[in-house]
Order: structure tokens, then C-alpha cells, then sequence
């Protein structure tokens, strides 16, 4: 049994090694097709939210999970979005798709980011961010014939997209990059 342990932990070791690739920056002159602010979603209360409310503020949106190596980006996000709150807004979208790392219902979601993180930034519905059932969000930000330019899908939680001012999809953070490593905060 303890082989058994030590291999899982070696192919989760490799899984998030391959989720540690490098930021993904828009190339000059590309333009999406279709409007950012046309999206929406829904809290993780019920509420129906238009992205058209954070017109004129980078969005900076995270695939989260309670049960994640990357979990502990919850407190810095928090920290990033208190500072910047101004001109950014982070949104979460719990989602579990990498190994079940987000068994938790929207309820449970809301208590652990609450309880464990102060998180006050606003926080999709559990959500799916890679697949047939991919959020309309997650289909903008990873589908270049929408977004203009970008076919990347979250390789692990906590995969991170920012949207300019203008509703642009302008660069692709992967999940080993953390909030206040200097690609992501040099972006801001």
C-alpha cells in the first residue's frame, strides 16, 4: 500500500510540474470576435452577474479548488484584490475537474473561502472549465475564434486569465505562477 502512495504522489508531483508552463501573452494586432461583456454567470449565491459590470477594471479570473497544492493562492488573491480592488476585480470559478479537488457544494465552497481565506471577491457557481460541459466563460477564454488568439484550457486549478479594460483576453497565467509573482503583478 505505501508503493501505492509514493506512485500517486509521483504522478501528482509530475501533473503539477506540467501545470508549471510559462505565461501566455496576446500577440499584436489580434482582436477577439465576439464581446467579452456579452458573458455572464452565475454567483455562488444564485445571482446572475454580466460581465458587463466590470467594464473600465482588469479581471483577473482563477479556476479555484478547496482541496488543491494551489489552495493556499486563496490568501494572496484575497490580498491582491483588497489592494487593487479599485482596477481589478478577481473572480473565482470553483470547478472540479483535476482529481476531484472541489467536491464541495456551492454552499460548502462559499463556508471553506470564507472561513479559511476572508475571501470577499466575488465567486462563481461550481462550474466545469475543460470539456463538453465548459462554462460559456471558460469557452471565451479558450477558444481563439472567440477570444482572438488563445486555445489554452486549464491545465490544474487555479489556471489564471486576464481581461483588460477593454474586455480583451491579454494574457494566460499557469497555475504555478502566483499572484504576486512579478509576470502576473507586471500585467496588472
Amino acid at each position: 500500500m505505501f508503493k501505492n502512495i509514493k506512485f500517486i504522489s509521483g504522478i501528482l508531483s509530475l501533473l503539477s510540474l506540467a501545470a508549471c508552463s510559462k505565461p501566455v501573452s496576446r500577440p499584436e494586432g489580434s482582436a477577439s470576435k465576439s464581446s467579452f461583456y456579452d458573458l455572464s454567470y452565475t454567483d455562488i449565491n444564485g445571482n446572475k452577474v454580466s460581465m458587463s459590470e466590470y467594464k473600465g477594471k482588469k479581471i483577473l479570473i482563477v479556476n479555484t479548488a478547496s482541496k488543491c497544492g494551489y489552495t493556499p493562492q486563496y490568501k494572496d488573491l484575497e490580498k491582491l484584490y483588497e489592494e487593487r480592488k479599485g482596477n481589478l476585480v478577481i473572480i473565482g470559478f470553483p470547478a472540479n475537474d483535476f482529481l476531484g479537488q472541489e467536491p464541495g457544494s456551492n454552499k460548502e465552497i462559499a463556508e471553506f473561502c470564507s472561513t479559511n481565506y476572508n475571501i470577499t471577491f466575488p465567486m462563481s457557481e461550481k462550474i466545469t472549465v475543460k470539456g463538453d460541459e465548459m462554462h460559456p466563460v471558460y469557452k471565451w477564454l479558450t477558444d481563439k475564434d472567440i477570444n482572438g488568439w488563445n486555445t489554452q484550457e486549464p491545465k490544474w486549478n487555479f489556471h489564471k486569465y486576464l481581461v483588460n479594460e477593454n474586455g480583451e483576453l491579454i494574457k494566460v497565467f499557469p497555475s504555478g505562477v502566483k499572484p504576486y509573482d512579478k509576470e502576473l503583478t507586471e500585467a496588472l
